[in-house]
């Protein structure tokens, strides 16, 4: 009071002094006193933002760096990404300097670029509720460059058109006009939004994207012409790409802005979509309070604002002003009516948000799935879900879910209902192989969010890391299992597992022998393991049945219902469709869909005959019908087929904006089916991800099996089909064998490289033609009783079936199993066309359905001629393939909490390490080359050999090297490198070393070690060019150029001519260590296995293979050159030599071996060499 009675000379001037109105007097003096109250009020409040203002002072400059940076680099990363830059790297940096850089403690950039009024208004605009999303929107406000947003799930794009309303002008690049559109805006001074860009955008808007103005600015080029550019113009660019790969001129004239929905911004969505179902009072009461809030906050920054300009803009003795004086007092008022509200809001809200949280399991289960189920597109890019369909099943759901009084218990419920529900709606639309890996891959990120599973234990499960063994102690392992073995006793919850087995050889050959092991019990404390340890242990000793184990494991966490789940009726989800959400059909062959389409469309009224089902087969010049008749049955509520929408590629962008307009104010009744097959390969996918996300995606696959197959081939033909020939009897018995035939072949492809070298697409039509052959064949030789053989063997194998073969060994195969086929022996009832399955007498149809039946055989792999490993081969391909998958499926990110496995970069970052600490300097060549003057086959071809290692080491160095820049920041991360750090990551040998060695299946750890031994047998060749005693062929990048120089080297010493000289092979009884030197001509090589069939070293001929020993090891193999007539090709079986077991394309020799069976035992046995397994 004593300051203000120093101020009073200046608030009462003479003038007024002398008044004689007193009242004028007390008016001002009670004014005055209102202006003291007020600032006294205000006192402390304003002395603490004088304080922050002159911080602010000198943190300004910093803080304006960082936030620059913000708006400028952060837009594109995650949210953990961004927190390690910001605190971990830029702030650090600024303080580290010599003078350091003064920034604001807790800087928050989002404060340095709007305020909470803002903000609550852009949440009012629907923009997520998540940290994420609101640097977002602040990065997009603000930026000076055009922003691209990334926005798979379309929630960006949705806040968006909220907050510019009919502002807003929206265009898609390639539709009618588009480049119009762009014009008129640019001229108006609108803002534009460029939705769904491609990664290759339409060069003639480089001008635009780059803001190249001429003429002072005033106008840009597009089209050749010069287009008036308005100052106001605002240009958003959206795709919906999840990971897009922009050309860097782009990226460089554009802000990109990362809006991919996180885990936790959408927990958050689905726990309020949660509440406002389960208690819409708590939901709304704290959706008012939100709105209530925001709306505070924007008031009060009005009143506030309202309040500075009113200050600001009075001139002279303001403090006289009666209506100023009037508002500041409304404006204190207000804002302590707020601040209480406020207040009472944040307790309300403190209430509310402990009763949400009792939902939160619910919503943090959902979010889990929608991530998991987003996925599945890394499988196969035919699995497109979209956020929309999701939220749709999610609800659903809740609906269905069973309701309970007691809250927990009606979470729990919510929860699992939840789980079913995507769990049916997802693998609907998968295929059979794919199915088993989304359920495992579920329930394993389940126990993980839980905390149930140990996350390092699992990380060993999926990359198994096996240290390769010499020989098994143990004779029921193969020297790979007992590798396996000694790998898993390293980890501290497994030590002394490989001394047990050593030690309890019965109890552990009892499981490893045992059909079903994974129903076995372990010995000693071994029972007591986790489910997940278990499954460890069984990875190593029965590889092969991991799929029933993961089958068993999935069912103890998750509950029987999701391994014994039936596919759900064609009407059920029918139900589930709408105009929006057509129905897709992935095709498979031998499956017509469309059958329950016109069961159900007859049901409800929908026919072809009554005009209101549309069936449209696409093809050249069907897209006008077809979109003629979308167009009209959206209006006419009719049903639309679009058959085979995969082979009008060019058309399909067109189709996927059609489908979407046609369903905008349509008929309830409209409904589009649309039918397609996916691509064999990732780069040949075409069907647009609009379509698939936003369709009800259903598989149907035909039963496999011996016996499914052999029904399937009969039901082709009719009783009419067998009474047609005049020779009855002959045609019905080689009827039947060429149904056989034809059901072996078909059902051999699912043994993968074992049973045909190549995919081939045999078909029902192969099959009807072959049977219309034989007809016309037995009646053109009626007269002469004769049964063509030759003839019709070498239609069937060289045209019918043979056309579709491109592999001589295959074509070879198909002959011998026709050659086993159509035989005379038929006609005397003592052929037998598999193991215990007699060809069948004379029947009529339905006797032949029946014979089958009866007496086929279960299915085995014996019915196709094969040993039974080679069914143990293809389960064991399946788990691995099914284990890699799930690796490559597991989150990749850097912020997990500890004990976790480590993330991506850590991984990457110690295989980098790892591989160029061991990595070997290159060959000197020159130095090499001085040693001889000699230049002898063999020596040209170790000269070879070490240029081929010379370019692989230097491709393995140079990625390396550049892959670790890119990780440390210094250089730009490119997708050749994107790629290398995945493949280094998944264990996988990458794509660039891969096309400078030789083709392999393995794992990158066993292809380096490999590497490394190839090293060292150069190292010993190249000391003194002598040929080493043995070769190991399998560690030659050539070994073709190898075995030709054994030809070369012979025929110059006996001079003989190449062309008509061969190689042939003697198998020793002896091992690698036996030899010291190498023999006087020819060469002794090692490193080759025998897949269907073993090497009997004591008989000296090829045998049955040991049951569970996949690929034995062949002992030393003396291969030398003899002219071509003089080759002993009696009892012998010609046996390709493959590289690996893709075999295939990866053909190397053939090699010629004794036997005593009969050759076409082996070639049915699909028997084969190979240099890696």
């Amino acid at each position: 009071m004593a300051e203000l009675g120093n101020w009073l000379p200046e608030w009462f001037p003479n003038g007024v002094k002398k008044r004689d109105d007193k009242s004028a007097t007390l008016t001002l003096l009670s004014l005055r006193v209102v202006w003291v109250r007020i600032v006294w009020s205000e006192k402390e409040r304003w002395s603490h933002a004088i304080v922050q203002y002159q911080k602010q002072q000198k943190t300004l400059c910093g803080d304006v760096l960082i936030t620059s940076a913000f708006v400028s680099y952060m837009g594109y990363f995650t949210r953990p990404y961004r927190v390690e830059l910001l605190n971990n790297a830029w702030i650090p940096f600024l303080q580290s300097q010599e003078v350091s850089v003064p920034l604001t403690d807790g800087l928050d950039p989002i404060l340095m670029l709007t305020d909470d009024a803002t903000v609550a208004a852009w949440h009012n605009q629907c923009l997520p509720n998540d940290r994420m999303s609101t640097e977002n929107a602040a990065i997009l406000t603000t930026s000076e460059r055009w922003p691209l947003i990334i926005d798979p799930q379309q929630q960006g794009i949705k806040w968006i058109r909220n907050r510019l309303g009919s502002e807003l002008r929206v265009v898609q690049l390639g539709q009618e006009g588009y480049l119009d559109v762009i014009e008129q805006a640019l001229a108006s001074g609108e803002t534009l939004l460029i939705e769904n860009l491609p990664e290759k955008v339409d060069p003639v808007l480089e001008p635009l994207l780059g803001r190249n103005t001429i003429k002072r600015g005033r106008y840009i080029q597009i089209r050749g012409k010069d287009c008036e550019y308005n100052s106001n113009f605002q240009l958003i660019i959206h795709t919906k790409l999840a990971n897009p790969h922009f050309p860097p001129e782009l990226q460089a004239q554009t802000t990109l802005i990362n809006f991919t929905v996180t885990p936790v911004g959408l927990e958050e969505q689905l726990l309020g979509q949660v509440v406002s179902r389960e208690r819409p009072d708590l939901e709304s009461l704290k959706m008012e309070l939100t709105t209530q809030q925001n709306h505070f906050k924007i008031e009060l920054k009005r009143l506030e604002d309202d309040l500075l300009n009113r200050l600001s803009a009075a001139h002279g003795n303001f403090l006289g002003d009666i209506s100023l004086v009037e508002q500041l007092e409304s404006t204190k008022t207000t804002a302590c009516h707020i601040q209480c509200k406020v207040v009472e809001a944040r307790e309300n809200e403190t209430k509310i948000n402990e009763a949400r949280e009792v939902y939160r399991p619910a919503a943090e289960r959902a979010s889990l799935l929608f991530f998991i189920i987003n996925d599945l597109s890394k499988i196969n890019l035919m699995y497109q879900f979209s956020l929309k369909t999701f939220n749709s099943v999610f609800n659903k759901a809740m609906e269905r879910a069973e309701w309970d009084e007691d809250v927990r218990t009606r979470v729990r419920t919510l929860t699992e209902a939840i789980t079913y529900s995507v769990f049916l709606y997802t693998s609907q639309g998968l295929f059979e192989r794919d199915k088993l890996t989304f359920l495992s891959h579920t329930a394993f990120q389940i126990l993980l969010k839980q905390g149930l599973i140990d996350a390092q234990e699992f990380d060993f499960l999926l990359r198994f890391p096996v240290e390769a063994s010499k020989v098994s102690p143990v004779s029921f392992l193969s020297a790979q299992a007992w590798g396996a073995i000694k790998t898993v006793s390293t980890m501290e919850d497994f030590n002394g597992l490989d001394r047990d087995v050593e030690s309890s050889p019965k109890r552990w050959r009892k499981i490893v022998e045992s059909s079903c092991p994974e129903k076995e019990r372990l010995p000693q404390d071994w029972k007591n393991k986790s489910s997940l340890q278990k499954l460890i242990i069984l990875r190593a000793l029965r590889p092969d049945r991991m799929t029933y184990t993961l089958r068993n494991f999935v069912e103890e966490s998750m509950g029987t219902k999701y391994v014994e789940a039936a596919r759900l009726e064609f009407v059920k989800l029918y139900e589930d469709s709408c105009p929006s959400t057509p129905v897709f059909f992935i095709l498979s062959p031998g499956v017509d869909p469309l059958k329950d389409v016109e069961k159900l469309g007859l049901k409800l009224g929908f026919s072809i005959d009554q005009g209101t089902l549309h069936n449209v087969s696409l093809g050249q010049g069907q897209e006008e019908v077809a979109e003629r008749v979308v167009k009209n049955a959206s209006k006419l509520g009719h049903w639309v087929i679009l058959q085979n929408v995969h082979l009008v590629a060019r058309w399909l962008p067109s189709l996927d904006a059609l489908l979407e307009t046609a369903a905008v104010d349509s008929h309830p009744n409209y409904r589009v089916f649309i039918t397609g097959e996916p691509a064999p390969s990732p780069e040949q996918h075409v069907i647009p991800r609009g379509i698939l996300e936003n369709a009800i995606k259903i598989t149907n696959e035909p039963h496999t099996g011996m016996n499914a197959s052999l029904h399937a081939a009969l039901n082709n033909f009719s009783q009419d089909t067998l009474d047609m020939c005049s020779r009855e009897q002959e045609f019905n018995s080689m009827f039947f064998s060429l149904c056989f035939f034809h059901a072996c072949v078909m059902e051999r492809r699912k043994f993968g490289p074992q049973g045909w070298n190549h995919y081939y697409p045999f078909s029902t039509g192969d099959l009807t033609i072959s049977a219309s052959v034989l007809y016309n064949y037995l009646e053109a030789n009626t007269k002469s009783m004769q049964v063509p053989w030759e003839d019709l063997c070498y239609l069937f194998g060289e045209i019918m079936y043979g056309g579709h073969i491109t592999d001589d060994w295959d074509r070879r195969l198909c002959k011998t199993y026709l050659q086993e086929f159509m035989h005379l022996k038929m006609f005397e009832g003592e052929l037998f066309l598999c193991p215990g399955f007699l060809a069948p007498p004379f029947l009529d149809y339905s006797g032949y359905h029946s014979y089958i039946d009866e007496h086929l055989p279960s299915e085995n792999p014996t019915l196709y001629g094969l040993h039974p490993n080679a069914e143990l081969e293809c389960l064991t391909v399946t788990s691995d393939n099914l284990l890699r998958t799930l690796l490559e499926l597991q989150p990749q990110d850097s912020s997990r909490g500890e004990g976790a496995a480590p993330s991506m970069e850590e991984k990457v970052k110690s295989v980098i390490e790892d591989i160029l600490d061991k990595l070997p300097e290159e060959y000197n060549m020159a130095e090499i080359m001085s040693k001889t003057t000699k230049r002898s086959p063999y020596i040209l071809v170790c000269f070879q050999e070490c240029e081929r290692m010379n370019l692989l080491l230097a491709e393995i160095r140079k990625s390396l090297n550049e892959l670790d820049l890119g990780l440390k920041g210094e250089l730009t991360i490119s997708s050749r490198m994107e790629t290398l750090q995945s493949a280094l990551f998944t264990d996988s040998v990458p794509d660039s070393w891969a096309r400078l060695a030789y083709p392999t299946t393995n794992t990158l750890a066993q292809w380096f070690n490999d590497l490394m031994c190839s090293c060292r047998e150069l190292d010993s060749w190249t000391q003194d060019l002598v040929l080493p005693a043995v070769v190991w062929l399998s560690g030659l990048f050539n070994p073709q150029s190898f075995l030709t120089a054994v030809l070369q080297s012979i025929a110059r010493k006996n001079q003989w001519p190449l062309d008509k000289m061969t190689l042939i092979v003697d198998v020793t009884k002896k091992t690698k260590d036996d030899f010291g030197h190498p023999p006087r001509e020819g060469a002794y090589i090692h490193g080759l296995f025998v897949e269907g069939a073993r090497w009997d070293t004591q008989t000296g001929v090829l045998s049955e293979a040991v049951l569970r020993d996949l690929t034995p090891a062949m002992p030393v193999l003396y291969v030398r050159a003899v002219p071509a007539e003089e080759q002993e090709l009696k009892s012998t079986y010609e046996c390709p030599v493959y590289r690996t077991k893709q075999r295939g394309p990866t053909y190397v020799w053939t090699l010629h071996l004794r036997t005593k069976q009969p050759p076409a035992k082996w070639i049915v046995a699909g028997v084969a060499l190979l240099l890696s397994v």
